[in-house]
């Protein structure tokens, strides 16, 4: 049966990785026909474009894990990126402080995860701690010099067009037939069919919904935490980058304090549910969406192993005074006339049956298909090589056809 294919590699998703995924393919395969289709009318509309804009230094993942391997290797090559398109960016380095003793164990792992992980790492006491940030107070505190800001936006915007692949915004998938022995048809909401002999679901906060239109169980759900933030109205009081410990039992960094390109101090993010996968607000509920969380078993599981640590993010969502308190551990000065409500952002995270949060980026395959199903943070700053190991497999698949 002889099909008219639109395009060899069709992307599903116009974030950051998506972008970086047909990019890298066009660089690995010249003449390969990429199109991408992205729901919203333009890139980087959601995790992308709602994060703190920090190029991370890869010091808090597991030795070895793909997280450590590409943050590390990606925070390298995004300012490299920056630089050579002109993206507003700097390296600034950042402080992670500890307040309390009990957090000195903790600090200290984070030090030889660091060296493991190849990353330049300093220790400081209060005096040290000072001549960095002298707002700040701690008991002892780490200095990690590669981490830096940029704009994370513009280097989507700079990857679509680098890319030579085709990008159809507004084009919404609603449905798929895919065919082993022959293709990936995909439909979207006006009708439009686009036809490819590969697919690449990189969907985010949707992923394991596209996997599923596919044809694939993915054996996860994406459940999604919305990440509140505020803008620091004195940002005289901090100069750089400002993280607490984060706890090893959560796959969230706390609330921390990020001076950005454009010198703005955001401060947050906190993780709560959301009540819709694009929920940037309490006032935003999808209630089929929150079905779909409730009905998957690993979320009560999730929730019965987390729950203390949940309701002390809840608290610190309804109530500014509470959220004041977290900032205060780090930054005294701070009072909550300081802080300025923000955009939130929504994490993608997945969550597997028996309620484990995936840690790891996590990639499957299928007949026809690659699928990113967990790509949070450090998903931005990894966004080339993981770009790089997504079109890997693209074509390798393509291949085989």
């Amino acid at each position: 049966m002889r099909v008219a294919y639109d395009c060899d590699v069709l992307v599903i998703g116009g974030g950051i990785v998506g972008l970086a995924t047909a990019y890298a393919i066009t660089r690995a395969a010249p003449g390969t026909r990429v199109t991408v289709l992205e729901k919203e009318r333009g890139p980087a509309r959601h995790q992308t474009g709602r994060n703190s804009g920090v190029i991370h230094s890869g010091i808090y993942y597991r030795p070895g894990s793909l997280k450590a391997r590409y943050a590390v290797r990606g925070a390298a090559e995004m300012v490299k990126f920056c630089a050579e398109y002109d993206i507003a960016h700097a390296v600034t380095g950042k402080l992670i402080v500890a307040t309390e003793k009990a957090e000195l164990p903790r600090l200290h792992g984070l030090v030889q995860r660091g060296r493991e992980n190849g990353i330049p790492v300093r220790e400081l006491g209060p005096s040290q701690m000072a001549e960095y940030e002298p707002q700040v107070r701690g008991l002892a505190a780490i200095h990690v010099g590669t981490t830096g800001v940029c704009d994370f936006v513009a280097v989507a915007r700079q990857l679509a067009e680098s890319s030579g692949a085709e990008i159809r915004y507004g084009a919404q998938v609603v449905r798929i037939d895919r065919r082993p022995a022959l293709g990936v048809a995909v439909r979207t909401a006006d009708g439009t069919v686009v036809r490819g002999r590969v697919l690449v679901n990189c969907a985010g906060l949707h992923c394991d919904e596209i996997a599923r239109l596919a044809g694939d169980e993915p054996g996860m759900r994406i459940i999604p935490f919305r990440g509140e933030y505020y803008s620091l109205a004195r940002p005289e009081l901090v100069h750089g980058l400002v993280y607490p410990v984060p706890d090893p039992a959560f796959p969230f960094l706390g609330v921390h304090l990020t001076r950005g390109i454009d010198g703005d101090v955001h401060i947050g993010p906190n993780a709560v549910p959301a009540l819709a996968r694009e929920g940037y607000g309490w006032g935003v509920v999808r209630p089929r969406e929150v079905g779909v969380a409730v009905a998957w078993p690993g979320s009560w599981r999730m929730a019965r192993r987390h729950w203390r640590y949940g309701a002390g993010e809840l608290r610190r969502s309804v109530s500014k005074a509470a959220f004041t308190g977290a900032v205060r551990r780090l930054l005294p000065a701070v009072t909550p006339d300081d802080l300025i409500p923000a955009s939130a952002g929504v994490r993608a995270q997945a969550v597997l049956r028996d309620g484990t949060l995936a840690d790891d980026f996590l990639i499957e395959e299928g007949p026809r298909t690659v699928h990113v199903l967990n790509a949070p943070s450090p998903a931005a700053t990894a966004s080339l090589p993981i770009g790089r190991e997504i079109a890997r497999r693209a074509l390798a698949v393509l291949a085989g056809t």
